[in-house]
């Protein structure tokens, strides 16, 4: 059973959950008085916000619907009244007090209860608490306004000299992205600058992945807390070390005796087989330690590793004479997690985590809000998102510093399916006035609340400072002199907090970040330490890892790039994708959908909108239809990660680390996601399930030829054989050769090679003799060198349930990127943009079915991008991959 830490205190108290409120809107500055007994209300979603509520009461249309981006601007400029009314609760004790808790207000926030003023609030990361005691009635009124977030704030000099730097260097006037609302490189808007002063997710003003739709509202729960005697503030259980004689823990507890004289606090840690230890701690003061060995441990690891094993835990605060005074429950898991930054024989330094003392291969992707209506996200929506992540063989997410610190629910989930966590703070992209003393009182508040929030969980491995900041900052200045830029929030607030409060994870100032000093003021995305964004594919701009001069922007951002790139650990990477085209019809009316129709480009938000085109043309060929440019895009993004990712693998344990930009997306438009907006994976997903296998064997092509290599990132030693086959593009076997392999656990090693290089239209294949690794290819050339046969590709239903079905797919020729299809947005299929070889059969299992559905509607398809160039068989080439 997943317990919410949050909801568990409260329920161990006598908690009342406030969630029948109104809404209405007036002019900014209006004050209750303004609010009359004519004043029309409208049923509001707490938690929630206002546009959902607005939606509910038929007053806007979607926002993410077609062209519906606009329409709804007027909301950011109106004040928003949130209103309940609740009965006071019966027989209160002098012994007794009650909080009123606000855990989310998005963003800033005035509160009266019964006509009296209880406070403002301005930061949607960290809750708003008022002892209430003495204010209830019987029958009482809340009143929560909000104001615009960034209303009457003054531009502040940091980020706006950053832009004017950027301006500079693009030889453009800083106000001619004055109106752009999607930030690319150095692009950042006037909305984004000032909303440094506010804490609020940057994103909310617009992104180059998605819209300017600012959330506003009550976006997490509202309790009314009614406690006696004591109250349970706080508690760390941490791992400090696993011995022989088993796992030492570090137990601390935070408590309130405000109505009791003494107490004592019991700490039940029970493991998942049933058996219990306890520790009791004295409570002399507000915080009390202890120590506690835990014989025969059960480890928490990542799923690859081992068993996400989860204890729980009971903390019982009790009285003299043994009476409880309140309980909180939990879930822990037992591990430690540490960055090895030792030597590298490559040179520089090491940059890979340490689960339990064992050294992994990250295998993720970036984790961004599931909505841009950050309130409404619930947890069937996280656990899909979750589960897919973990269905590809990811281990790591990154929670993007961009967005939000999510709810209790996507950490729990993450406990449970083993997945690890990067959490940056919540700082992106540019410069923040860190000499305010109201951002920074904020900060450290909002640091030492989200630390203490998320302590106790298994999946975080570790904190980091920001998403870029320093990567801006050093591009605009050549450096990272002294200055009120943000570097005393990410080099002392933040590693401050995160020590005091935390001390088992790790925290790193940025993200990238490095300190190589042969690197100079680019060692911050460097090669020889820290992490690096690898953004010379897609961008095209050399961000520290060399290679060109190119003269052709397509060849300047190819995925063959990545083989230049010699980084520790690659924290961001990508290439855009279309979504399947059935979600594309879903938000947008099918006759206005076209490449590049002003429909299509709404939603596309990085700029320029056509970017790609100069990949895909030399990829896949141009698509004139969308659903080739569906097919071509994904595609590119697939073969693209796909070589990138082979070749950071290839390099383990030089590279520790693969975290591909990004796994899903906040609305249904065109972006670097694997997973679009209706959750339905794209042809990357697959490919990354396939190259994300804890064992991947992978080729490439040097100088001296063709290599196949052989990694294991699993926790055991492999030896197995394999069988690697060239065909042709007919088909035909040129060469079938065994293979023994002896590769231990985190090695990577060439285990065969042939100096004769492949022709063009040439494929090699590497299956194992048994299920060590899944079967991959490589082909000489470009997807348009790829051959096409108008031969379908047939399915047959080969059993089927209420909801699930076992589908054989079968070509009669080569068939590229094979995928089944099916009218119903929550089918999920177990393998997906598979390629086939002529007259190979597959099983895919179907679920997610709608009961009762009709396997007519199941199809199977190939590749449909653009049509193929012409090349002669046999051809060798004068150029392959790097």
């Amino acid at each position: 059973m997943m317990i919410d830490p949050v909801k568990a205190e409260l329920a161990a108290s006598s908690t009342s959950v406030l969630d029948n409120f109104v809404l209405t809107d007036t002019d900014i500055g209006a004050g209750p008085a303004d609010l009359h007994a004519d004043t029309v209300w409208t049923q509001a979603p707490v938690p929630g916000g206002v546009h959902e509520a607005l939606m509910a009461a038929g007053r806007i249309e979607h926002p993410y619907r077609d062209r519906n981006e606009d329409s709804i601007r007027w909301i950011e400029d109106r004040a928003w009244w949130y209103r309940t009314t609740f009965k006071g609760p019966d027989n209160l004790a002098a012994s007794e007090r009650v909080r009123l808790v606000f855990h989310g207000l998005d963003t800033v926030a005035d509160i009266w209860l019964n006509g009296e003023f209880l406070g403002h609030h301005e930061n949607m990361f960290r809750p708003a608490e008022f002892e209430v005691t003495d204010q209830l009635h019987d029958l009482n009124e809340l009143l929560v306004r909000f104001s615009p977030p960034l209303y009457g704030l003054g531009k502040p000099a940091p980020a706006i000299a950053l832009q004017e730097k950027f301006a500079e260097a693009r030889g453009t006037a800083p106000d001619e992205t004055e109106d752009e609302d999607s930030p690319g490189f150095g692009g950042m808007s006037s909305m984004h600058a000032l909303s440094t002063l506010r804490r609020k997710a940057t994103f909310s003003w617009g992104w180059d992945f998605g819209p300017r739709v600012p959330s506003i509202g009550v976006w997490r729960p509202v309790e009314l807390v009614r406690e006696r005697k004591a109250a349970l503030r706080g508690h760390h259980i941490r791992t400090d070390a696993i011995e022989p004689d088993g796992a030492h823990l570090s137990v601390v507890v935070d408590v309130d005796l405000f109505a009791s004289r003494a107490a004592r606090a019991r700490v039940t840690l029970t493991s998942p087989s049933g058996a219990a230890d306890v520790v009791t701690l004295p409570v002399l003061s507000d915080t009390s330690h202890a120590s506690l060995i835990v014989a025969e441990p059960e480890l928490w690891w990542t799923h690859d590793m081992g068993t996400p094993s989860l204890y729980d835990v009971l903390i019982e605060l009790l009285d003299e004479d043994d009476a409880l005074l309140a309980e909180r429950r939990d879930r822990i898991g037992i591990r430690t997690i540490a960055l090895d930054r030792s030597p590298d024989i490559e040179g520089g330094r090491l940059f890979r985590f340490l689960l339990n003392g064992v050294p992994i291969f990250a295998r993720g992707a970036n984790w961004l809000p599931a909505d841009m209506l950050v309130g409404s996200v619930d947890e069937l929506r996280y656990r899909t998102l979750l589960g897919l992540a973990r269905d590809a063989n990811m281990n790591m997410l990154r929670v993007w510093g961009g967005g939000i610190y999510e709810h209790d629910a996507f950490y729990a989930i993450s406990d449970e399916l083993g997945l690890l966590l990067w959490h940056d703070f919540m700082f992106a992209c540019t410069d923040y006035p860190d000499s305010d003393p109201v951002l920074r009182a904020e900060v450290t508040a909002e640091a030492e609340y989200q630390v203490s929030r998320l302590r106790n969980r298994p999946s975080l491995a570790m904190w980091c400072g920001n998403n870029e900041a320093h990567l801006f900052h050093g591009f605009a200045y050549q450096g990272y002199s002294a200055g009120t830029w943000g570097a005393e929030f990410y080099h002392r607030i933040l590693p401050d907090v995160v020590s005091a409060l935390d001390g088992g994870v790790p925290y790193w100032p940025g993200s990238p970040w490095g300190d190589d000093t042969s690197e100079g003021w680019m060692a911050v995305n460097g090669v020889m330490d820290g992490d690096r964004h690898a953004w010379e594919v897609w961008h095209g701009t050399d961000m520290g890892a060399g290679g060109g001069p190119y003269t052709d922007y397509g060849q300047a951002g190819h995925y063959r790039r990545y083989a230049n790139d010699r980084g520790k650990f690659i924290s961001e990477f990508g290439i855009h994708a279309s979504p399947e085209l059935a979600t594309l019809e879903r938000w947008i009316e099918p006759a206005t959908l076209g490449i590049h129709s002003d429909s299509f480009d709404a939603h596309m938000k990085d700029r320029p909108k056509d970017k790609g085109d100069a990949l895909l043309r030399i990829s896949t060929g141009l698509p004139k239809t969308m659903t080739e440019y569906v097919d071509a895009t994904m595609a590119a993004q697939a073969e693209g990660l796909k070589f990138g990712i082979e070749h950071y693998r290839r390099r383990q344990p030089h590279c520790s680390g693969t975290l591909v930009w990004q796994l899903n997306d906040v609305w249904p438009g065109f972006s670097w996601s694997v997973l679009d907006y209706d959750a339905m994976p794209k042809a990357s997903y697959y490919a990354l399930k396939r190259v994300y296998a804890p064992v991947l064997a992978s080729f490439t092509e040097s100088g001296s030829g063709l290599e196949l290599w052989v990694t294991n990132s699993s926790p055991h030693d492999l030896t197995c054989t394999a069988t690697v086959r060239i065909t042709d593009r007919r088909g035909d076997e040129r060469l079938s050769v065994t293979v023994d392999i002896d590769v231990r656990t985190g090695g990577s090693k060439r285990v065969w090679a042939q100096s004769e290089p492949l022709r063009t239209g040439e494929m090699v294949w590497v299956s194992s003799g048994g299920d060590d690794f899944p079967r991959n290819r490589y082909f000489a050339g470009e997807v348009q060198d790829l051959p096409r046969s108008d031969s379908p590709v047939r399915v047959s239903l080969a059993s089927a349930g209420d909801s699930h079905a076992v589908a054989t797919v079968t070509a009669d020729t080569f068939a590229y990127q094979v995928r089944l299809l099916g009218p119903w947005s929550g089918m999920r299929a177990s393998d997906g943009y598979f390629d086939l070889v002529a007259g190979e059969s597959v099983d895919v299992t179907l679920t997610g079915l709608p009961v009762g559905f009709d396997p007519a509607l199941i199809s199977a398809r190939a590749y449909a991008g653009p049509l193929p160039r012409l090349a002669a068989d046999n051809q060798l080439r004068s150029t392959g991959h790097a």
